[in-house]
């Protein structure tokens, strides 16, 4: 079991192992992912934006950014 020491600065040192397994290099980030209470997953944060093109599928209809704009400005305006 690979484990880790964390530092007065809240910094750890991910051990090599970790590293080769997730494939992460110098400068990548990653995230912790909440599983359960008290327990996170550290997952690669490297896929490139283009990666989640037509995650969601088609959409049903196209919105213009002024559409987009009145929505948030409405939702902004009811949350207050």
């Amino acid at each position: 079991m690979a484990t880790a020491t964390l530092t007065g600065k809240g910094q750890i040192t991910i051990p090599v192992e970790v590293r080769q397994a997730l494939r992460l290099d110098a400068g990548d980030r990653v995230e912790f992912v909440e599983v359960e209470p008290g327990r996170f997953e550290i997952v690669p944060a490297t896929r490139s934006v283009t990666a989640l093109k037509g995650m969601f599928g088609k959409p049903r209809r196209t919105v213009s950014i002024e559409e987009m704009n009145a929505a948030i400005a409405k939702r902004a305006a009811s949350a207050r």
